[in-house]
């Protein structure tokens, strides 16, 4: 009780006796006095930060670090992106900062109770606390709060649920740091409520699972039941917004444990995989593409038999043209395109690929198709190659005596494969001095 207590933080609850309420405020004393002091939260004390912080203590508006940042800060790890979180409404935020001359930017948020400060060449997002007063699976109607709680029982895992106060404090209503510590992912309270609020925490259970946990299977039941039981609204989710969080997920750690359990728990078809998706091809992608930091779209293709599973993908996630033209690049090349069976040169076949394609994003291409098949050697060396430029022009051909545009054509093939025999070593001169020979 007292580790629940202290972690939680002291709010007046008359239901305890006398003894304990002086226990708990005492607990509550010492958390106030516990500070984050490590190099990584201190970076972040910039120019524009410190004018912030100034500004809002000027105005006795608290200020705290929210949500993801919190959560990279106790792991060690300085943040990309910082949120804040405060008592100010966006009204008065906005009244603040128009008295101090300081710009707003992306005002879109404004309704969400988001208002983008910047200074110093510094975005600062800061969002007013809300309470959900109404959801429908996808989007909330909020209500603006100052109680601190009521925000952090709105989110939706309890590592996201802490905030930091600029001085160091930490708040943690709900054990996100003793899940953090023990790489535990949970959602705050009941897992069934928080997901119906928006499906999509779903996708994003699964995307911090791969992140946080150390171990893949290490679920509790209660969660999984939850999921399973409402893996149908995922069907109402925007294929954006589930894209950017599958691409995290395919990306991240213990992902062939969690697609599997997609699988499992019904949630796959809702998303756009395919029902019948080839795990057999995927579990053996899996193990090819460890340490070889794969596009997401190359290990998702592994799933995929068809080219029309690609446009089926495309129409449900909305997928990007480049992502697209590398899954039908990896579904049609996956068996045809392979090493040479000369040991001498297993490379050959791959670059030869990128230069009779002479597409622009060849080797990139390659690199991919490379990473699927778990040529990681390889790999290595088409990445340190660069592509030779042919160096026979039909303007060259021209000069020759040459006038015919099918003529020249047909010769200009005969010299690429001329070139590509001697290894690509060939120069013009030599390549020119055949084409009199001929």
């Amino acid at each position: 009780m007292w580790r629940h207590l202290f972690l939680v933080g002291y709010k007046a609850d008359f239901s305890l006796s006398p003894c304990t309420r002086i226990g708990v405020k005492i607990l509550w004393q010492h958390l106030s006095t516990m500070k984050l002091e490590s190099p990584e939260f201190q970076s972040l004390f910039t120019p524009g930060l410190k004018s912030i912080v100034e500004l809002f203590d000027k105005a006795k508006y608290e200020l705290r670090i929210a949500g993801g940042a919190v959560r990279d800060l106790l792991s060690g790890i300085k943040p990309e992106d910082v949120d804040f979180a405060t008592t100010a409404t966006p009204t008065q935020m906005k009244e603040m900062f128009e008295a101090e001359g300081i710009r707003m930017i992306n005002n879109r948020g404004e309704k969400h109770g988001t208002i983008t400060a910047r200074l110093h060449e510094q975005n600062f997002e800061i969002t007013t606390l809300r309470i959900d007063l109404v959801t429908d699976g996808r989007h909330a109607e909020v209500q603006f709060t100052t109680d601190w709680e009521k925000d952090a029982q709105r989110r939706d895992l309890t590592v996201n649920s802490m905030f930091l106060g600029l001085d160091g404090t930490l708040y943690d209503y709900f054990n996100g740091y003793e899940d953090l510590k023990n790489k535990r992912v949970r959602f705050v309270g009941h897992a069934d409520q928080r997901i119906q609020e928006d499906y999509l925490r779903i996708l994003r259970y699964f995307r911090f699972y791969g992140r946080i946990s150390e171990k893949p299977g290490v679920h509790e039941p209660q969660t999984l039941e939850a999921i399973k039981g409402n893996a149908k609204g995922l069907a109402g989710i925007s294929g954006e917004r589930i894209w950017v969080e599958l691409k995290k997920i395919l990306a991240g750690n213990h992902v062939n444990h969690i697609i599997h359990l997609m699988y499992e728990l019904d949630t796959a078809v809702y998303i756009g995989l395919p029902v019948n998706g080839s795990l057999q091809e995927f579990d053996k992608v899996c193990k090819n593409v460890q340490n070889l930091f794969p596009k997401p779209m190359t290990v998702l293709t592994s799933l995929l038999k068809v080219p029309d599973d690609i446009m089926k993908l495309d129409l449900r996630l909305k997928i990007s043209r480049d992502e697209r033209n590398l899954g039908l690049f990896l579904l049609k090349h996956r068996r045809d395109l392979v090493k040479a069976t000369d040991t001498t040169e297993p490379l050959k076949p791959y670059q030869e690929f990128v230069i009779d394609s002479r597409e622009a994003d060849g080797i990139s291409k390659i690199c991919e198709l490379l990473k699927y098949q778990g040529e990681e050697d390889l790999l290595k060396e088409m990445q340190q190659w660069s592509v030779p430029t042919f160096p026979v022009s039909g303007h060259d051909l021209r000069r020759t005596g040459l006038s015919s545009g099918k003529e020249i054509g047909i010769i200009l093939q005969q010299l690429r494969d001329q070139w590509k025999k001697s290894g690509y070593q060939m120069d013009k001169e030599e390549l020119l001095t055949y084409v009199k020979k001929t």
